[in-house]
């Protein structure tokens, strides 16, 4: 039995062009083709597609949206992203939502017929480009959560104050606010006050040591 496939893109050229393709290979059916997230939704739950080939931005609903909408309407569907974007804020909540695979739009077309077959199997399948993002995030070092006193020192420290200045308004010593400080530099990934002052800016801590 051919692959039963739906293709999801806002631009007719597009939504023709990747027609042509899997309409000319035996392994596939185009069982239907919608311009935006609503329009798929719809036509999923008319079609029962073993997979769903999609782009991730498009109009009335973004592409992130779509793809929890079709899990939870359709759970265990097979959802193969195809675009121009390559960046995290794109790749990464599209991956988290549920995507099978997540290709971009300059992938060869045997490469793309392959990796059509492997999606509607339910085979991860990546571009090198996003293979080599999500290594990236993997190998980053895990940010942990710093104490309510790391983040007293650290906010004291982001001020301006020196090692001495930080104990003697915590009424510590010196020597614990450099312990403290190896703490949060081995947290945060980082190897100067600096940097830690920087992350902590980037990812809010500061803020929220200043609230509590």
């Amino acid at each position: 039995m051919p692959i039963r496939i739906i293709v999801v893109d806002d631009h007719p050229v597009v939504r023709d062009g990747l027609r042509e393709i899997f309409s000319t290979d035996e392994a596939f059916e185009v069982v239907g083709e919608a311009a935006d997230g609503p329009e798929a939704l719809v036509l999923t739950r008319q079609t029962n597609p073993d997979l769903v080939l999609m782009d991730l931005r498009m109009p009335k609903m973004s592409g992130t949206e779509l793809i929890r909408r079709l899990r939870e309407q359709t759970p265990g569907i097979n959802v193969l992203v195809l675009t121009t974007f390559d960046n995290d804020a794109d790749v990464l909540p599209a991956i988290e939502q549920g995507a099978t695979g997540y290709l971009l739009k300059d992938t060869p077309r045997l490469e793309l017929l392959r990796a059509a077959q492997a999606a509607a199997r339910g085979e991860t399948v990546l571009s090198p480009t996003v293979a080599g993002l999500l290594m990236q995030k993997v190998r980053a070092p895990e940010q942990q959560t710093l104490s309510r006193r790391e983040l007293e020192v650290l906010g004291l420290i982001a001020r301006g104050a020196t090692n001495r200045e930080a104990a003697a308004k915590l009424f510590i010593t010196e020597a614990t606010v450099k312990t403290h400080l190896l703490h949060i530099f081995a947290k945060l990934g980082v190897k100067d006050r600096a940097a830690a002052v920087a992350t902590a800016y980037e990812t809010g801590l500061l803020k929220r040591a200043s609230e509590t």
